[in-house]
């Protein structure tokens, strides 16, 4: 089949979960023998211009600006997309949801992953928050299916909108990278430093970890790995807060990230916007102990294999689970032990794949689709 992917920032991934997501399922589905087209922003990956691990890459130009650079890159690739024609085409972010229907002149079928509450980031104010919830109720309107990444976001359609939608969960990789030299880096030493894994936006509440972090008694460092192009402000202010204790390192890739989660005493995530976090995701699948907000998605991707803090009242919950970690090695050890068991039977990627590779060509044949759920039970996947 040839199948599309755009509405992210490309890949390789070097930036977000739905990079990640992008470049897991399309080297995936390359080696199934379809052919498979990513759409990258040409001023964010300036160095992967035509191919990458056998998918093909298109790289087109954008406004880089917040609120402009997202949806003029999706119209510009739906343009290209109507001359280069597909089987499937597949959007990622709820935002494109006034695009999607492009494709679909020339017969295309269309899927879109509407991610989670978009509308609630603090990035959006005004108009912009306006027009994001406007694409939610959009969405079901114009895309073939409507994907989402957890239940919760796929009771939250059906709720609002009496929408169906087909849920997909993300996928992870089981690994480790026992290398010390990224660690070195940044003057690390394993099993010495928290992490977190994100971009720095509000929502995101780096600032509630920072703060939590400096309330609590340890020697241990606190390892902040990300960046933001469009929160200056922000970023400013997580600098202004931060102790000589807190170490930003900016964005890691490949190794960096891996030696980095590797050696992690432990993962903590603070957002408070639901929706799947990939690098969650990711953290289970380095065997790190997580620590989550209990929002209903974060609870529902760790199961009983990860700790959480009360989300009514974020700063202490937050200091008293982490201070009570910090103390319990032996507790930290037996939720590292559980989490890869919960990646290995719930966010396999090869089973995610497989199902997407079955969803596809029910789309493009006009079948009737199943379940994630019904797929894993009548394949014999055993959890």
């Amino acid at each position: 089949m040839r199948i599309a992917l755009l509405g992210t920032r490309g890949t390789p991934a070097r930036y977000s979960g739905f990079e990640t997501f992008y470049e897991q399922l399309a080297t995936r589905l390359v080696k199934r023998g379809h052919q498979v087209t990513v759409y990258n922003r040409s001023h964010f990956i300036k160095d992967v211009k035509r191919e990458y691990r056998g998918v093909n890459i298109v790289s087109l130009p954008s406004i880089p600006s917040k609120h402009l650079d997202t949806i003029s890159h999706t119209f510009i690739s739906s343009i290209h997309v109507l001359f280069h024609r597909s089987d499937v085409v597949y959007y990622c972010i709820v935002g494109n949801s006034p695009l999607v229907w492009i494709p679909r002149l020339l017969g295309a079928k269309v899927l879109l992953n509407v991610d989670g509450e978009d509308w609630a980031r603090e990035k959006w104010s005004g108009f912009a928050k306006w027009y994001q919830k406007k694409c939610e109720w959009l969405a079901t309107r114009t895309a073939n299916v409507i994907v989402s990444d957890a239940r919760g976001i796929q009771e939250r359609y059906k709720c609002l909108y009496n929408a169906d939608t087909v849920f997909v969960p993300y996928g992870a990789n089981i690994i480790r990278d026992e290398g010390l030299a990224s660690l070195k880096k940044w003057r690390l030493q394993p099993e010495q430093y928290i992490l977190y894994v994100g971009r720095f936006v509000p929502e995101n509440a780096i600032d509630l970890l920072i703060n939590a972090f400096k309330a609590c008694k340890t020697d241990k460092k606190l390892v902040i790995v990300g960046d933001a192009p469009y929160a200056a402000d922000y970023k400013r202010h997580l600098y202004e807060i931060a102790n000589e204790k807190v170490v930003f390192t900016g964005y890691a890739f490949e190794t960096d990230y891996a030696q980095l989660s590797s050696h992690a005493y432990l993962y903590v995530q603070p957002s408070g916007i639901d929706g799947t976090r990939p690098a969650l995701l990711d953290q289970m699948g380095f065997g790190n102990c997580v620590l989550v907000r209990n929002s209903k998605v974060n609870m529902e991707v760790i199961g009983n294999c990860g700790c959480f803090f009360e989300k009514d009242r974020p700063f202490e919950s937050l200091v008293e689970k982490l201070q009570y970690l910090i103390n319990s090695p032996d507790v930290v050890q037996i939720f590292r032990d559980k989490v890869r068991t919960r990646i290995q039977n719930y966010y396999n990627w090869e089973w995610i794949t497989d199902f997407y590779e079955d969803l596809f060509k029910k789309i493009y044949l006009n079948e009737n689709l199943v379940s994630y759920d019904d797929f894993l039970y009548l394949n014999n996947y055993q959890p």
